[in-house]
């Protein structure tokens, strides 16, 4: 069995590599190729070209790379035509992966798309593309399989990895030992993955902080650097503010600095929904680049009131958000300290998220396992 495969950026490397590994165990002699991260390469799939050449975000940034992108798909269209994979999984990334879907299928391909575009959000005309280009689509939320019904869509919900990543008991005691913490309050902070995002939202996010601070002095922060070159602008940006001091950086691991945490202030994405399998209450603060954000304003793109993904599946939004011009220091501090201050809340906000986890803790992988290797079976 021969599968194909293209998975943009860092959460779509961790969805490949789980379903690589859940497919193995069923089909030993499966082979991969295509576009992948470091953790489908170490799962046993043969690189073509590096996940990181996807990530792109926003309306107008992508136009500069989208020349070379093209090129990209073409090729890889062309050497997929010419020597057809038993299934092709396009893993996120829908403006790539739809276009490569829809061409490969054309071909007589199976195809299956890994991780529904936010049609429920914006764009939702893009359902007749998705109808178009995939042979199944493989859902992570469980509102989302429901709104291809009409559409001649075979969409599953397979559960969301994070869910099924997050331990059974989180013991902050233990986690705040292991990063050599010990009692009083304490923050994980993230503010992004990427350098736009810690541009946009670092100095923000830092400034809340510093006023954080002034009000309750034995505060404490602890970071997870997402790569080592974001390393020195995060640093700045604390020293900057004047309170590196009560910063604690580490390299990765974000879900031991969540764990040992009493709140989570972040970036939104999917982030916060890690935060909420973990039980733990957040704050989350987003910025779009100026003309991005003027465009979805200005075509009405966005549908939703809410923004991060636990607000989307909760009875009553648990996670207060920031987006654009409210992300201000002083409103994100003040939230902060609200939660900071209600045990009553972040005990509510726990039971809640508890619930939550159970809904979308299926064991993801295995079940888009399921479907990739019917299609497979199928050609």
């Amino acid at each position: 069995m021969r599968i194909a495969l293209v998975a943009g950026e860092a959460s779509g490397d961790q969805l490949g590599a789980g379903l690589i590994l859940a497919i193995r165990e069923r089909v030993p002699g499966a082979s991969f190729e295509g576009v992948a991260g470091p953790a489908m390469v170490e799962a046993g799939c043969e690189q073509w070209e590096p996940s990181e050449s996807l990530a792109v975000m926003g309306l107008v940034e992508p136009l500069a790379h989208l020349p070379r992108l093209i090129r990209l798909r073409r090729a890889l269209a062309r050497r997929w035509q010419a020597s057809p994979p038993d299934v092709f999984v396009g893993i996120d990334a829908p403006d790539f992966n739809l276009g490569l879907e829809k061409k490969l299928r054309s071909s007589g391909i199976r195809t299956a798309h890994y991780v529904s575009p936010s049609i429920w959000a914006w764009r939702a005309g893009r359902v007749k593309t998705v109808a178009k280009a995939a042979d199944a689509v493989l859902c992570i939320l469980p509102f989302e399989a429901p709104l291809y019904a009409g559409h001649d869509v075979n969409a599953v919900f397979v559960g969301h990895p994070k869910a099924d990543a997050a331990p059974a008991v989180v013991d902050s005691s233990a986690a705040r030992r292991g990063l050599g913490i010990g009692e009083g309050e304490l923050i994980a902070m993230l503010p992004g993955s990427r350098g736009g995002e810690i541009a946009r939202l670092g100095p923000i996010l830092a400034a809340t902080a510093k006023r954080l601070v002034a009000a309750r002095p034995g505060l404490r922060f602890v970071t997870p650097v997402a790569a080592p070159s974001l390393r020195p602008t995060i640093e700045r940006q604390l020293h900057d503010a004047g309170v590196a001091g009560h910063f604690l950086l580490l390299d990765g691991d974000s879900q031991t600095a969540m764990m040992a945490a009493d709140l989570v202030l972040l970036a939104s994405g999917t982030a916060v929904l890690e935060a909420a399998m973990l039980g733990k209450p957040a704050v989350a603060v987003y910025r779009l680049a100026a003309l991005s954000y003027a465009l979805i304003k200005g075509l009405r793109l966005l549908k939703l009131t809410h923004v991060t993904l636990p607000n989307l599946m909760t009875r009553e939004p648990l996670v207060p958000e920031f987006i654009q011009g409210a992300a201000q220091p002083e409103a994100i501090a003040a939230a902060v300290g609200l939660l900071l201050d209600d045990p009553e809340r972040r005990r509510f906000i726990r039971d809640e998220f508890a619930k939550l986890k159970a809904e979308l803790a299926l064991n993801t992988d295995q079940r888009a396992a399921d479907v990739v290797i019917g299609l497979a079976q199928s050609t």
